[in-house]
């Protein structure tokens, strides 16, 4: 119980829950990455999502506990990164022991929160919504007409592209770091670096660009 809240402890969860969501953030770009390939195809996937019983009542509950328990010791971390630092020592030496990135990851990931906060209006909200107070067809795919036109508002389309490219910065910080938390720095060490930095671009400007796609082609 003293390591969980000890300081080491507390960033071994955080990299733990880190590596849960960036899983989560893979199988959702595929996912999505569906609707520029095939609408077919992305409403297949998506009833799939949405109606599978192990995915809806366990894998989802898991994942909303993992974000607040990711954003959560991520902001007591901070505070407690904050408090142990003298004010005067760190704005002198910031820059010199530690990049941009990681000095503002809690901005980043304000940020990122309130995407996530809009994205679970526009998408999970009218899915309960649909699913369990009006009682609609389940079966109906209608996923991919919902999708296109939450695109079609270019202010939202903007505030989602600011938001993924903020997710690229948080995660081009946060995947190095949360390795460097397990204990991970071997002979491996320079090839999981690479592997994490084309992951943190890759992944954000993908999502970039299925927003960019839908908006454009309508």
């Amino acid at each position: 119980m003293s390591f969980i809240l000890s300081s080491i402890g507390k960033k071994v969860a955080m990299s733990l829950s880190a590596f849960f969501l960036i899983s989560f953030l893979l199988l959702h770009v595929a996912i999505n990455f569906l609707s520029v390939v095939s609408e077919r195809m992305y409403n297949e996937a998506s009833h799939f999502m949405g109606t599978n019983p192990i995915i809806q009542f366990v894998m989802q509950p898991i994942l909303i506990l993992g974000v607040l328990f990711h954003f959560t010791l991520g902001f007591v971390l901070e505070f407690q990164n904050k408090s142990a630092r003298p004010v005067k020592y760190e704005m002198k030496n910031n820059q010199l022991n530690s990049s941009w990135l990681s000095r503002n990851m809690i901005y980043s990931g304000l940020v990122i929160l309130a995407f996530l906060g809009l994205h679970f209006y526009d998408f999970w909200i009218p899915e309960i919504q649909y699913k369990y107070i009006e009682f609609q067809d389940p079966n109906r795919h209608r996923y991919f007409a919902e999708l296109t036109h939450k695109f079609e508002d270019p202010t939202r389309v903007g505030f989602y592209t600011v938001s993924f490219i903020l997710l690229m910065m948080h995660l081009l910080h946060g995947f190095q770091s949360a390795f460097q938390s397990l204990g991970v720095n071997n002979k491996f060490a320079p090839g999981i670096k690479k592997t994490a930095w084309a992951f943190s671009v890759a992944i954000p400007l993908t999502f970039v660009f299925i927003a960019l796609f839908h908006h454009l082609k309508h």
